[in-house]
């Protein structure tokens, strides 16, 4: 994980290229899609939910803007019992955006999380941290994300389990 967040770092850093908004421009992007979610250590298959919600993207510079959002997860873990491991989040994702060509973004930030519901047996945490790093492209203002959020905090107290989620998403952005 440290070598993926260290390429991630390093490519924001070097790259150069151009945003498809002016500087200073604020925009709203409403998207939707799909998560397919993991918990580490829970011996547990992939389960596939719903994201969405909302992202603000204000243009810092023409290669550099930052994003701001709220998005509903339904996240989790198939479980050999065969009952879906349920754990819902809202997520604040906060993440800086380098446009490297036009339309094309690589993505990198913080996501905290707050569980809104959940069927797990144990009690999980209610607050949950992840690193989202990813990709979008822009065309005529549509917008698809993939972005893989690794999970920081344990999910509970008594384990080593993460949350493990990619995500991929289809918007619209309207310029404010």
């Amino acid at each position: 994980m440290k070598k993926i967040i260290l390429s991630a770092v390093v490519m924001l850093a070097s790259v150069a290229g151009y945003a498809q908004h002016a500087v200073g421009s604020l925009s709203l992007k409403p998207e939707v899609g799909l998560s397919f979610a993991n918990v580490t250590k829970s011996n547990g298959d992939a389960k596939v939910g719903f994201v969405g919600g909302a992202e603000f993207e204000y243009q810092a510079t023409d290669i550099v803007s930052l994003t701001f959002g709220a998005l509903y997860s339904m996240q989790g873990a198939k479980v050999p019992s065969g009952t879906d491991l349920k754990l819902d989040y809202i997520n604040v994702p906060v993440l800086a955006n380098v446009y490297v060509v036009p339309g094309l973004a690589v993505k990198l930030g913080l996501q905290p999380g707050f569980l809104v519901s959940n069927n797990s047996l144990a009690s999980p945490k209610s607050f949950d941290l992840s690193i989202p790093i990813g990709l979008s492209y822009e065309f005529n203002n549509f917008v698809v994300d993939g972005r893989y959020n690794f999970g920081v905090t344990k999910v509970w107290d008594n384990t080593d389990s993460k949350n493990s989620v990619f995500q991929l998403t289809l918007g619209y952005k309207f310029d404010l």
